[in-house]
């Protein structure tokens, strides 16, 4: 479909959406140029997740979801690390004796990390920096798009101390990875650096450490071109299908496709007819259409 130059402005922000946000104490939020920039903020820790970092998440992540002044999240972390995984000391032995605080805990954990960023309703970047280990496999999992640095650490070192990866892990580690690498990786505890995390497709392309900003920006900035709905739409709907039969598959995407055209506000479906078949300025795979005129 056809880019956004054709299309209506976007909506004006509200008057509560500023650069200024909620200050969290585990959590940074950072808004610039319609990219939210949500950084866990455990550096001492390699961000390892604790009780509050959950809470500080899905706070954060439910007033991005409603905030106009913003098209994409990128989820990293503080200093040298993404995630070391959940924190052992705060997470795992800090509620083994308060079942209130442990159900509380595991609850707001997979919220945000799945439940809540699986189904986001704006684009969602992982963007590893560094450390990323056990539990934090679930976010990369969970986001749209993954960009690592080439010396990012990734393991499952769960093994190593007689468990396994739990929550989550194991079934988005097999769903996003071939099953072979997935089975290696759990079993043995290895880590693979973010070149072989590209190579194995658990995220999309590893990059110089230096330019993983300047990538995750240039990526964030070209889906920022395309029609806002029809990403939304499109995302859901290949999460979806799936676990479905070509059957289902058929039917469901059938009524998604008619739920777009009703949903989407920019008419995005019009407008790419109208810039591919009369305006000739949009050709697929081959950008802005220029053909000279005889």
């Amino acid at each position: 479909m056809a880019t956004r130059a054709a299309t209506k402005k976007r909506p004006a922000a509200r008057k509560s959406s500023k650069a200024v946000v909620k200050t969290f104490e585990t959590v940074l939020v950072e808004k610039k140029d319609r990219i939210a920039w949500v950084t866990m903020n455990r550096p001492e820790k390699r961000n390892a997740m604790s009780p509050q970092m959950h809470l500080d998440m899905n706070e954060a992540l439910e007033e991005l979801a409603i905030d106009d002044s913003i098209d994409v999240v990128v989820i990293t972390g503080a200093g040298k690390a993404f995630s070391a995984g959940q924190d052992i000391r705060l997470y795992f032995r800090g509620t083994a004796g308060d079942p209130a605080l442990r159900y509380k805990s595991k609850k707001a954990s997979h919220h945000w990390r799945w439940s809540t960023l699986s189904r986001f309703p704006k684009l969602t970047i992982a963007m590893v920096n560094g450390y990323c280990f056990g539990g934090a496999f679930t976010q990369v999992s969970a986001c749209d798009l993954a960009i690592a640095a080439d010396d990012a650490i990734f393991g499952l070192s769960e093994i190593n101390w007689g468990i396994l990866p739990g929550g989550i892990v194991s079934w988005n580690v097999v769903n996003t990875m071939s099953f072979r690498d997935a089975m290696y990786y759990a079993i043995t505890g290895d880590t693979f650096t973010g070149k072989e995390a590209a190579n194995m497709r658990f995220v999309n392309k590893s990059v110089p450490k230096a330019k993983l900003k300047a990538e995750t920006i240039k990526l964030a900035k070209k889906m920022m071109k395309k029609n806002p709905m029809a990403v939304r739409y499109t995302k859901e709907a290949v999460r979806a299908v799936k676990e479905m039969s070509a059957d289902q598959a058929a039917d469901y995407l059938g009524a998604k496709s008619d739920a777009l055209k009703w949903a989407d506000p920019e008419n995005g479906r019009q407008k790419g007819m109208v810039q591919f078949l009369d305006d000739k300025s949009y050709r697929p795979g081959f950008g802005e259409y220029n053909r000279k005129k005889k």
